[in-house]
């Protein structure tokens, strides 16, 4: 097994010959607006410039990284455990930013001409190709949450792409197809050189537990009670069928916290969630979500439909018990109900071969069960991931039934902008396919502070609460992974 200064040395002689045969001197192609690319520690945000489409370069790992580590600038990362995939990105070769209710369609025009000019090189042959980050808000409101250091929505190619999966690893470089042979071979060379020891260091268990102190809740236990009230009444008024209300609280430790560790508690606790980190400007916003907004790879389309909560039982009969009770559940049907039956009038102008199952599955966290959905559909010819997202987005298991005064009547019900809570990340393939995820589960964390964001779904029968009781549940997700970090 090649130690990582030997892996180092490897993928550096691989480097100076693939930027050999990359074709830096051909005819580039049409111009795309976008963002000169920083440099791989940078933590900066980038200033707009243009560029005749992107070039990457994909090199074979020896093996599948043991640790992704935390380098300065900005980065993300996307791991499925139970899926065994894992996507990160480090650095940026090209970035581009949206706001407002055409986000999608602004982001989509730069992406659909980016795929046409965008050269990918897989000399070790892989199989494996480049990708970009996308995700955005739960809401196309333009002036982005401070607290977030992200801006409304967002598609981000990474200088330095480690993509993962079925015993498989490669690296994929990427910048500007103006760049020189001698500037990539220093930049992509700096960061391999950064980078690549970090790969493959011992993981590191958890810490010792700490005490995390609770600093503020938005709303109080009181405040919810009479937000649910106030949601119930419009449900008895026909104005709403469901409501999805949140819950933000503020906590923190004793200690900094460990955003590596963080990652790899929930990756442990929670396998078969995505866990995902998305840091700009020093803060990093996580989340442990087991919904899947949407995958399309090709024609194929898969939604999960996920909505009716019921906790844990240590004792096997009891949680047993729990479940059966989750899936005989009026309440909890109906909720599901208005889940499934939004996501199939969202596809049925764009798809055909909808397909349901007959019955909801249990779907079985460590401090949850949920009744799940898996939807697929075949796309109409031409569409693509960022259709469907818009189409998709926002699902009633986040806002609401009807969708648009399920949303508007959050805007003014809600104590607090929820930012990028709820909103959805993920990622993009060159040819437009990919998958997004919904962002639940998550905490925003700078330093020992940490913002904590969990919901519940409001219908008739719902009962404040037991609507509190599950959303405490859902922030211990987050919170017992705090302690290790």
């Amino acid at each position: 097994m090649l130690a990582p200064l030997q892996v180092l040395d490897q993928l550096r002689a691989a480097l100076s010959e693939g930027i050999a045969a990359l074709p830096l001197e051909r005819d580039p192609g049409p111009a795309l607006e976008s963002d000169p690319a920083p440099d791989l520690g940078a933590d900066q945000a980038a200033g707009r410039g243009s560029s005749p489409g992107l070039l990457s370069l994909v090199l074979a790992l020896p093996r599948v990284p043991t640790s992704l580590p935390q380098l300065a600038g900005p980065q993300f990362q996307f791991q499925h455990v139970h899926h065994d995939e894992l996507r990160a990105g480090y650095g940026c070769a090209a970035e581009w930013s949206a706001g407002g209710p055409e986000r999608l369609q602004r982001l989509a025009t730069i992406a659909r001409g980016l795929r046409s000019c965008w050269y990918r090189a897989d000399p070790d042959e892989t199989g494996l190709d480049a990708f970009a980050m996308l995700g955005f808000a739960a809401t196309g409101d333009p002036a982005p949450m401070v607290e977030d250091h992200l801006p409304n929505a967002l598609l981000w190619v990474p200088e330095v792409g480690v993509r993962a999966g079925q015993g498989e690893a490669a690296l994929v470089l990427s910048a500007p197809r103006t760049a020189s042979a001698e500037g990539l071979l220093q930049r992509w060379g700096e960061a391999l050189d950064r980078l690549v020891p970090g790969l493959y260091r011992p993981v590191e268990g958890p810490q010792v537990a700490a005490s995390l102190r609770r600093d503020f809740a938005e709303p109080d236990q009181l405040g919810w009670s009479q937000l649910v009230e106030q949601a119930l009444a419009e449900i008895d008024r026909g104005r709403l069928q469901k409501v999805v209300l949140s819950r933000r609280l503020d906590v923190s430790g004793t200690r900094s916290f460990d955003v590596d560790r963080l990652l790899g508690a929930l990756s442990c606790l929670f396998p078969s969630c995505q866990v995902v980190q998305l840091r700009r400007n020093g803060s990093s916003f996580v989340a442990a979500t087991p919904e899947r907004l949407l995958s399309q790879h090709g024609r194929e389309i898969e939604v999960d439909a996920i909505a009716g909560t019921a906790g844990r039982d240590a004792d096997s009969a009891a949680d047993a018990a729990l479940g059966k009770a989750l899936c005989a559940s009026d309440k909890n049907l109906r909720e599901h109900r208005f889940v499934i039956d939004a996501i199939c009038e969202a596809l049925e102008p764009c798809s055909t071969e909808i397909e349901t199952p007959a019955e909801p599955r249990l779907m079985q966290l460590s401090n949850a069960q949920h009744l799940w959905s898996p939807i697929r559909a075949c796309a109409d010819e031409g569409v693509d991931l960022f259709q469907l997202a818009e189409r998709l987005h926002p699902t009633p298991a986040t806002n609401g039934q009807p969708r648009h005064s399920a949303s508007g009547w959050l805007q003014t019900g809600e104590p607090f902008e929820r930012g990028w809570y709820t909103g959805a990340a993920g990622i993009l393939e060159p040819d437009l396919s990919g998958e997004l995820w919904v962002l639940l589960r998550c905490a925003r964390l700078c330093g020992h502070h940490a913002e904590l964001y969990a919901g519940a779904g409001i219908v008739q029968g719902s009962d404040p609460a037991t609507e509190w009781d599950e959303t405490e549940a859902k922030l211990r997700a987050m919170l017992s992974a705090l302690q290790y970090a």
